[in-house]
């Protein structure tokens, strides 16, 4: 591996992974699922993925996702939260406090 190739790959490794609540919306129904991840970045690719593949573990986001198509979803960062200092166990009651909130505030679903 050459030294440039190794040195990106350290910077990747060393990034920091931005942690949160995001919102899954289907615009030919207005169905909402939300969720928190601990890497907002790559949760679309996952999420998506796994819809494609037809075997998601929420049952109504699949059916949904079926009945619709991809090109009816979009994906949504709703809140980022600040890890940096927090225990996993603090870290895990931010975001489950969180996800309430937005659950609320949004009338959706939760995304299993």
């Amino acid at each position: 591996m050459t030294a440039d190739r190794k040195a990106l790959l350290q910077a990747y490794k060393e990034q920091r992974k931005r942690v949160g609540v995001f919102a899954v919306r289907c615009q030919a129904d207005g169905g909402v699922w939300v969720g928190t991840s601990r890497n907002l970045d790559a949760q679309q690719n996952g999420l998506w993925f796994t819809l494609r593949l037809g075997s998601h573990p929420d049952r109504g986001l699949q059916a949904c996702w079926k009945a619709n198509g991809e090109a009816a979803f979009s994906y949504e960062v709703l809140e980022t939260i600040d890890d940096e200092g927090l225990s996993a166990y603090e870290l895990g009651n931010a975001l489950k406090e969180r996800v309430a909130v937005w659950r609320r505030e949004l009338s959706a679903l939760s995304l299993a």
